[in-house]
């Protein structure tokens, strides 16, 4: 299966100047957040691909506007054709004009779902916003990933967790990254395609 993942900034390639070409075998599209509602609506009326989404931080109008068309899986588990996601959206609560989380908040969140998952078969892919703590993540509290997320794949071991929030201009930052447990955690900044 081949997976397009999206998070935080808007392709061209997808709207003004959509290329079908790109798409070509490409089963379905993973929103890490930080995408306005509109484009998201965009790109899964000209992709015509199942587009599962997680909110950003900054994702707050979602609550009066989400995405029609798209399948929102913050705090859900959904089945696309076999495969297995579970989605987190949010970053580390740094104001109270975002989509965040303290730690012992998402703690909560992951770990019921992360249970359930694992009675009712696992995950394949796991969808964030923030990275997990250490991974990808970095040092300033609102960049910060969730521990949350190394405790969901220690438990799950989905091969994929996917998110956004850590832009790739913020420095050397590394597109995937091979976590002990042997999950690799993909940064989907833009966009960036993978098979399972």
């Amino acid at each position: 299966m081949k997976i397009l993942a999206i998070a935080d900034v808007e392709q061209s390639w997808l709207t003004t100047g959509f290329d079908p070409e790109r798409l070509r075998g490409v089963n379905m599209i993973l929103s890490c957040g930080d995408l306005p509602a509109r484009y998201l609506e965009h790109v899964v009326t000209m992709a015509n691909l199942p587009l599962l989404y997680v909110p950003g931080n900054h994702d707050t109008a979602y609550r009066s506007h989400a995405p029609e068309g798209c399948d929102g899986i913050d705090g859900r588990i959904r089945e696309v054709a076999g495969v297995r996601i579970m989605g987190f959206g949010g970053s580390m609560r740094y104001n109270e004009r975002v989509y965040g989380f303290t730690e012992q908040e998402m703690r909560r969140r992951v770990i019921r779902l992360a249970f359930q998952a694992k009675l009712t078969g696992g995950v394949d892919i796991v969808v964030t916003h923030a990275p997990p703590y250490g991974y990808g993540d970095m040092d300033d509290y609102a960049h910060t990933g969730f521990d949350a997320f190394n405790a969901a794949i220690e438990i799950l071991r989905p091969a994929y967790l996917v998110h956004g929030h850590i832009h790739m201009e913020y420095g050397r930052i590394d597109r995937v990254i091979e976590h002990p447990a042997g999950t690799r955690i993909v940064n989907a900044c833009g966009s960036y395609m993978f098979d399972l």
